[in-house]
């Protein structure tokens, strides 16, 4: 593993497999079906284990669903807040489960859909707010969200053509937030879960974020379901990659201004975009906060932006270029959001199998720069 070069991804086979046990067995006492959100985690490599355990994919556009159907198979789930007339024609034949996000839009095309033999499904905003990171920027039911139809516009909705009634309102949620979902949905849309077959409960339950009750999840969904009779389903991304790899990164030079500066090959900006956009402080192996140990940098990428700053750290030692630092946690929301701004190389990917061998999945360099600018 030494020799990997860096910047680089490594998820860690063993304890995904760990991970995913959580869910199957949240799938197996309560007969719900739980689906991997491909736009949190996609990595192919991974898919022949994670299909042992989950019963398909939930895609946020068409390319992702092609995805899930060529290198998942089982169910393919696709969710939307705006289609084109071609994505609907493709998406027909690559989902067995299209959501709409309006009325407008089931009653623009969910006659096409259904004709090709989907199951539809209709978002609906709950108002019910737990999004526990970022705030009102990670939150689908803050005020003036595009998600879905609120409340006072469901009796707009042809509701013969909706088997799925669909809501997601969670971002990193412990098991409170899960239990508080189901129940609000429970109490203030009955008369709609009397008109469909299934509810999809959405994505945010963070199923192995340590301090998340799962009994709790269970007990709620069977509840739900002795009430209603409805089929339950759940889309996890990050709950199910929880801890479950890291990002690899090397000390290229130091600098100072004012105070002790690090750049690294590893970039906020274009490998961990979340850091700015949450913003949220990633956790470095064997490092601490500003001033705990006796070596104190701010750490920040090659790029040119002056604020690709990934944050204070400090350490045992000095730095000294060509160190290795290890950012941990790193699976969800990570390298499906690299870019290459600046012509900053793409982190390659690599995989830590359940024997301990480190597999390079990708070798990323120019082309893969070049190829995103067109002819």
């Amino acid at each position: 593993m030494l020799d990997l070069p860096t910047p680089s991804f490594i998820i860690d086979a063993a304890r995904l497999r760990s991970n995913l046990e959580t869910a199957d067995r949240i799938r197996r006492t309560t007969g719900c079906k739980i689906l991997l959100a491909t736009k949190a985690f996609a990595l192919p490599a991974l898919f022949p284990m994670m299909r042992d355990f989950l019963d398909g994919t939930t895609a946020s556009g068409e390319y992702e669903a092609r995805l899930g159907a060529e290198c998942f198979g089982k169910e393919v789930h696709v969710y939307s807040p705006a289609y084109t007339e071609g994505e609907i024609d493709r998406l027909t034949g690559l989902a067995q489960h299209i959501y709409f996000n309006s009325a407008e839009q089931l009653a623009r095309f969910g006659d096409r859909a259904r004709a090709a033999g989907g199951q539809l499904g209709l978002r609906v905003n709950p108002g019910y707010s737990n999004a526990t990171l970022g705030g009102a920027l990670y939150d689908p039911c803050a005020p003036g969200s595009r998600f879905g139809e609120v409340r006072s516009q469901l009796d707009k909705v042809d509701w013969d053509q909706v088997d799925i009634f669909h809501v997601h309102a969670l971002c990193e949620s412990l098991a409170s937030g899960s239990v508080g979902l189901i129940e609000h949905v429970s109490d203030q849309f009955s008369p709609w879960l009397d008109k469909v077959t299934t509810v999809n409960f959405g994505g945010g339950h963070f199923l192995n974020k340590p301090g998340y009750d799962v009994d709790a999840l269970i007990t709620a969904i069977r509840r739900f379901q002795d009430r209603f009779g409805l089929e339950v389903v759940l889309e996890p991304g990050a709950g199910l990659v929880v801890d479950t790899g890291e990002l690899h990164a090397s000390v290229l030079a130091l600098h100072w201004n004012e105070e002790a500066l690090a750049i690294l090959d590893a970039s906020a900006s274009t490998h961990m975009p979340d850091v700015l956009e949450v913003p949220y402080r990633p956790v470095i192996l064997d490092a601490a906060g500003p001033g705990e140990k006796l070596h104190t940098y701010c750490l920040g990428g090659k790029t040119c932006m002056t604020g690709d700053i990934i944050g204070t750290y400090s350490f045992d030692a000095p730095l000294q270029p060509g160190d290795r630092l290890i950012f941990t946690d790193q699976m969800h929301y990570s390298f499906v959001k690299t870019q290459t701004f600046n012509g900053t190389p793409l982190a390659n990917l690599a995989v830590r199998w359940e024997d301990g061998q480190v597999e390079l999945l990708s070798d990323f360099g120019y082309d893969s720069f070049r190829q995103r600018l067109g002819r």
